[in-house]
């Protein structure tokens, strides 16, 4: 299997580590020191050497960072992560702090002593991070330092770094070949006057030289950084043996560099550089500022082309949707089995996670899992980036709802999935905050809407139901997803900072949630992707028009639905939805699970 079930922290290893932390500080003069969960890279998901703040607090979801001060350390997180945190730190050495409700700046200014000195390890932070906390702690008195990394030094069983091997990824796939994508991206920054741009984040690098690496689980990157030229090189900054086998595949203008001669590559930079102030480490400006060349910002050139995908990328998506569509029926359908049993036969979430990987595993296409599968039954499932283990494994219980949140990660495409399943009769107030939840994405769903709106203007489609009521989730309702490459992708988003406009070939989730702490969670996700809109009788021609086509073909669970609280529009939009998914998985899955997907894609409306 690729997910396992140990616990891989435990909130007592917190206290002797913050101390030690702690005793750090002190020797180095420093009054706080920030634990950030990112790398150097700003990634989601980081290599077992750079998991920082995991080592020190215990904490595993993929966001959030750690305050650290004499008397007292703050773990910042967000709304989907603070029950988790809670109850994966020790709470006498962590104050677990509603991030961003609660600034950091704003923090430190009332918990850091007069004149403290806060210590960070500026490869860690983005310019533009840092530049924000300097404003807000503006006429403190307390400064910010740069800093050599004080967790590891006292990390003394730190692991090695990741050195994986990396293969390339075939153009067929792509879409493009490596040569034409530089070939572009170098002619946009001629056209923007630039002489080069500086990519720091693997995924970019990745996409751009069609090439794809196994160094973090799940998410199928090569980690290193890289320069673009304007006449089309790239200097490339990993460890060689990496690449081993693909010197024809780079060709001559990709040259391989030590990951060690990055920083001094960087001073060694002239004319005008290009940097992404969002994911760029302060590092990388740090290096620029002593540098012949003048650092000018600019978003990562590899954004936005790797976020439209190309035909041959789409065409990838439905193919690995179809295919993982197939799994889940197959999933479903023995899981439906196993309900009228689980007095007799108990269900576990181990027992779930691990049947569905089997079923992905199957189809003979599976890489990896794009993530770690969420199965959360009865109160877990109110734990938003919920992972079991041997000691949380939960039985199903008669009446629960039970959350199965996710993916695959194939050669052609990467997939993300979340069903809610009612393992029996759920009580009223379930049902109808399901059905709300269902409304929500079925509204995002039908949306179509004029190039330049962006997934901050569409957000509040899938709330509204759940807003009328007096609900609501405290995460995006979606975010974009890579082709065979991460399954969280930016820039585009569907949540209230999802200021990029949508634009034809993005894939976007479309995941609205509702989830009430000790008693049940629910998200329905679907994958869909932007394209123009057909015209419409009556509309407005000179406007260009766009909608959202959804990729992921799998039944939601009608015993779970108020059909009552449906409108007629919806209950059409469902059955014609149902009606399409037998059409394309019955001639893919096994007889029994065929049956079963004649039955749970039954229409509504008769």
């Amino acid at each position: 299997m690729f997910q396992d079930f140990d616990a891989t922290t435990r909130p007592e290893a917190g206290p002797p580590r913050l101390a030690a932390l702690r005793a750090a500080m002190a020797d180095a003069g420093l009054h706080g020191f920030l634990v950030p969960r990112a790398d150097a890279h700003q990634g989601e998901y980081v290599a077992d050497c750079d998991a920082r703040l995991v080592w020190l607090t215990g904490f595993t979801g993929s966001a959030g960072f750690c305050a650290v001060l004499p008397d007292r350390a703050g773990l910042f997180v967000d709304g989907r992560y603070r029950v988790q945190a809670r109850a994966q730190t020790d709470g006498a050495a962590f104050t677990v702090v509603p991030w961003p409700d609660t600034k950091l700046a704003a923090w430190l200014r009332d918990s850091a002593p007069e004149g403290a000195r806060i210590g960070f390890d500026p490869w860690l932070h983005t310019v533009r991070d840092i530049e924000a906390l300097r404003r807000g702690l503006d006429g403190s008195g307390i400064e910010l330092f740069e800093h050599d990394n004080l967790v590891d030094a006292v990390w003394l069983d730190r692991p090695a770094p990741p050195a994986a091997p990396t293969r390339a990824h075939p153009d067929e796939l792509a879409g493009r070949s490596a040569a034409d994508k530089r070939a572009a991206l170098a002619a946009d920054l001629t056209a923007a006057g630039h002489d080069c741009a500086v990519l720091t984040q693997p995924d970019s690098i990745c996409w751009l030289l069609n090439i794809r690496g196994s160094d973090i689980p799940r998410i199928p990157i090569m980690q290193g950084f890289a320069i673009l030229h304007a006449d089309g090189r790239v200097d490339l900054f990993t460890d060689a043996a990496k690449l081993s086998g693909l010197d024809e595949h780079l060709g001559p203008a990709v040259a391989v560099h030590p990951a060690g001669d990055f920083a001094a590559s960087l001073r060694d930079l002239s004319g005008q550089v290009r940097i992404d102030r969002d994911s760029a480490p302060l590092a990388v400006q740090l290096a620029l500022d002593s540098a012949p060349g003048t650092a000018i910002a600019g978003a990562d050139p590899c954004l936005l082309p790797k976020a439209t995908k190309t035909e041959a990328e789409l065409a990838g998506a439905e193919a690995a949707h179809l295919r993982d569509g197939a799994a889940m029926v197959e999933f479903l359908c023995w899981l439906d089995g196993r309900k009228a049993a689980l007095s007799s036969d108990p269900l576990t979430e181990i027992d779930c996670v691990t049947e569905l990987e089997r079923c992905r595993a199957a189809t003979g296409a599976l890489r990896d899992i794009s993530f770690d599968t969420i199965a959360g039954t009865g109160p877990h499932g109110a734990i938003v980036h919920y992972r079991v283990t041997r000691a949380t494994n939960r039985a199903v219980v008669p009446g629960d709802l039970l959350l199965i949140d996710s993916g695959g990660q194939y050669d052609d495409g990467t997939t993300d999935i979340t069903r809610t399943i009612a393992m029996g009769d759920v009580a009223s107030d379930a049902r109808a905050a399901f059905t709300r939840v269902v409304q929500g994405m079925i509204a995002i769903s039908r949306a179509r809407f004029p190039r330049g709106v962006a997934g901050r203007d569409i957000d509040a489609l899938a709330r509204f139901p759940l807003w009328l009521a007096g609900q609501d989730y405290d995460h995006g309702t979606g975010h974009g997803v890579g082709s065979y490459l991460s399954v969280h992708e930016g820039p585009q988003r569907l949540a209230r900072s999802g200021a990029e406009p949508l634009l034809p070939g993005m894939i976007l989730s479309n995941e609205p949630g509702y989830y009430r702490e000790g008693a049940f969670g629910i998200r329905i996700e679907n994958l869909v992707v932007v394209e123009p809109a057909r015209a419409l009788p009556g509309g407005d021609a000179d406007r260009d028009w766009l909608a959202l086509r959804t990729l992921t073909h799998v039944p939601i669970d009608r015993s779970a639905l108020d059909p009552a609280m449906l409108s007629p529009e919806e209950i059409a939009w469902l059955d014609a939805y149902h009606a399409e998914t037998r059409r394309r998985l019955a001639p893919l899955v096994s007889t029994a699970a065929r049956d079963w997907l004649t039955t749970a894609t039954r229409a509504l409306q008769s």
